[in-house]
């Protein structure tokens, strides 16, 4: 049998190394992961290591909705999972997710449970993905798991599309002004001020203002733009903090117009990934947990997490809900509904649809909100400056008239 040299690391990140003889690079495969290391490169001893496998690489949701779409249909169809994978693994185009589908396999094969397989991949199967599929295995309705995954990360995809163009319009505008205005201020002013300074003519006080703004900009452009690159990074820095986390996320959802709009996606996030776990068999406690990690707000994952602690206690999924002060009334009263009905799984679907209208309807009035706004900004901004320039020019003319 050949012999082959790989390299791979631990789930602790440690790197290893070393020398197997086996009948097959997949052989090395399994029985690397039967010992926890996730192999990086694999070759028969002599060559080139020519094979490399990405680690960690980032897989979007779009990849793994058509995956998970597709299994499902194969699996609905009598296809053995094993087979279902290698399929999907050969067709897959996106180099990162075509390895991490084969070491499933792999996995699957060497005796794994898909679930198992699946929580090797932490990066690419969150907490929601991985428990709905041990509900669909122990329950032997896999397939129909799928589906239902399938339809809730496309769903939320669109809600995130969403949510996106609501938000790029206007910052685009914003930083096109910016630029504008600082192109305007570095190469377009001085040639101004100095055919004012020929002219010898008193200026007015808003050309002044705009002439000693252009002099700062253009002396400290090389502090400026640094400075304003530290102030995003430390924010950043900030956010990741608990306290940050914690402060800006509470203040955002305080906002006048886009502090709404995040609430209802809020909203709808939480009932169309709970109304999931529930319908697919997932106890109530963890799937609060699930939801409280996929809340995408600290404020509102609190409150989740809060609720549970109650629901441990005894009390309905309603009344904590309702004492946080976050969700609206007719979602408290349809989840107490719900509750009382035995349907709760099918009224936060229904919450969740209506509240993906909403964010339509939100995001629609957001545009029409700010195109007026965007208007003025612009007016006051560029307009401002240019009649600024103009003003000097006026009074020459009205002068030797």
């Amino acid at each position: 049998m050949p012999i082959y040299k790989w390299e791979g690391k631990t789930l602790k990140g440690t790197m290893k190394k070393g020398e197997m003889e086996a009948p097959s690079e997949a052989a090395i495969r399994i029985h690397l992961r039967q010992q926890s290391i996730i192999p990086t490169k694999i070759a028969a001893k002599g060559k080139e290591f020519n094979i490399s496998l990405p680690v960690r690489k980032k897989v979007n949701q779009r990849s793994i909705a058509i995956f998970t779409r597709q299994l499902a249909t194969m699996i609905d169809a009598g296809l053995p999972l094993v087979q279902s994978l290698d399929i999907l693994s050969s067709q897959q185009e996106h180099k990162a997710f075509k390895n991490i589908i084969r070491d499933i396999r792999e996995d699957v094969e060497g005796g794994s449970t898909f679930a198992g397989a699946l929580k090797k991949h932490p990066a690419t199967f969150d907490d929601l993905y991985t428990n709905l599929v041990v509900a669909g295995e122990e329950g032997g309705i896999l397939d129909n798991i799928l589906t239902r995954l399938a339809n809730y990360i496309e769903k939320a995809e669109a809600l995130k599309k969403k949510v996106k163009s609501a938000m790029i319009y206007p910052a685009i505008i914003v930083s096109v002004a910016i630029l504008v205005v600082i192109i305007l201020m570095i190469f377009v002013i001085p040639v101004f001020e100095t055919m004012f300074k020929s002219a010898g003519q008193a200026l007015p006080l808003p050309t002044l203002i705009v002439l000693t703004m252009s002099k700062i900009i253009k002396k400290y452009i090389v502090v400026i733009l640094p400075a304003a690159i530290l102030l995003i990074f430390l924010f950043k820095r900030f956010y990741k903090t608990e306290t940050g986390k914690t402060l800006i996320d509470r203040l955002t959802l305080k906002l006048p117009v886009f502090g709404m709009l995040l609430k209802k996606v809020s909203v709808a996030r939480f009932a169309r990934t709970l109304g999931t776990l529930v319908s697919s068999g997932v106890p109530i406690l963890d799937g609060l947990l699930i939801v409280s990690k996929t809340a995408g707000n600290r404020t509102i994952e609190t409150a989740i997490m809060n609720a549970r602690a109650s629901i441990r206690e005894g009390e309905t999924i309603a009344d904590p809900l309702g004492r946080s002060n976050i969700f609206p009334p007719m979602v408290i009263q349809m989840i107490s509904v719900g509750e009382s009905t035995g349907a709760l799984d099918s009224m936060l679907t229904k919450i969740a649809d209506f509240y993906d209208d909403e964010v339509d309807v939100a995001v629609s009035n957001l545009t029409s909100l700010l195109e007026p706004f965007l208007m003025v900004f612009l007016g006051v901004v560029i307009g401002g400056v240019v009649i600024a320039m103009y003003l000097p020019i006026f009074q020459m003319a009205s002068a030797i008239h």
